[in-house]
């Protein structure tokens, strides 16, 4: 009985041994945990890269060993997320975490859900949401162009989700390269509006999606400017309701009064 107890300690000690490695690599900040970090976002844009080039890879003999390969990836990161997190329910329940699990799940059932890959590019949004890719840009003294850079992501995002499914719904026929080069150059030309008129969708549905993207992409371009000229704000999350933006002078948070203690950088 005895060894028993011993044993489960030891199996308890080393899940907490491991959960404080992966800890310190995916929220420190020392220069191990930063090496770490980037080369977690390096695999990360290679995933996203795979993800925009399925419709090309997806005829060929190795994919299905790309495709379960990055399954492998994503699962490992995300249970290695897992065990680095303080709250593992709260990260479970979070947006994030459900758009890398449906990754994961078409990734495993790519002929089940092969009408829904091109959702995987939500990756590249999951992507933006996380610390470890702005650490970064603070590092470098980059942190003003965080905004700009994450309405950027969401442009990007929103664009090849929209080549994705137009591809899969509209250019299916026209199998390989030449058919998403038509949808890309369906969904940028319908985005900023100008409509070139040489490549359109048929019918009814066709016609909704136009409208859709026209709408959405406006609204991403609008962000877009917004983040690029409107006066730059500080991110410093508010411990009381975590709101992330303030303006750098703020001594409470505009949303719920709280007394916010902002850095000066300056000094």
């Amino acid at each position: 009985m005895m060894a028993a107890d011993k044993n489960g300690s030891r199996d308890i000690s080393a899940l907490a041994r491991l959960r404080d490695v992966l800890r310190r690599l995916y929220h420190g900040r020392t220069p191990a945990a930063f090496r770490f970090q980037l080369a977690a976002v390096i695999i990360d844009l290679a995933i996203i890269a795979f993800f925009i080039a399925t419709p090309v890879l997806q005829d060929k003999p190795s994919f299905l060993w790309l495709d379960y390969s990055v399954a492998a990836l994503v699962a490992a990161d995300m249970i290695a997320r897992l065990l680095a997190s303080n709250d593992m329910l709260r990260l479970i329940r979070q947006p994030t975490s459900w758009v890398d699990g449906f990754i994961l799940l078409t990734l495993l059932m790519p002929t089940a859900f092969a009408n829904l890959a091109f959702l995987r590019i939500l990756r590249l949004w999951s992507l933006s949401r996380s610390g470890s890719l702005w650490r970064h840009f603070e590092m470098r003294g980059l942190k003003p162009w965080r905004e700009a850079s994450q309405a950027v992501i969401n442009l990007l995002t929103f664009l090849f989700v929209v080549t994705g499914f137009v591809y899969t719904f509209f250019f299916r026929s026209q199998a390989g390269l030449e058919g998403y080069i038509d949808a890309l150059y369906f969904t940028v030309a319908t985005v900023t509006t100008t409509g070139f008129g040489d490549i359109v969708l048929p019918g009814i549905a066709g016609k909704l999606t136009a409208i859709a993207t026209m709408i959405i992409g406006i609204s991403l371009f609008v962000k877009l400017a917004q983040a690029i000229f409107r006066p730059t704000k500080v991110f410093f999350p508010c411990p009381q309701c975590g709101l992330q933006r303030h303006e750098p002078d703020a001594v409470h948070c505009k949303a719920c009064g709280h007394l916010l203690n902002i850095p000066d950088e300056g000094n």
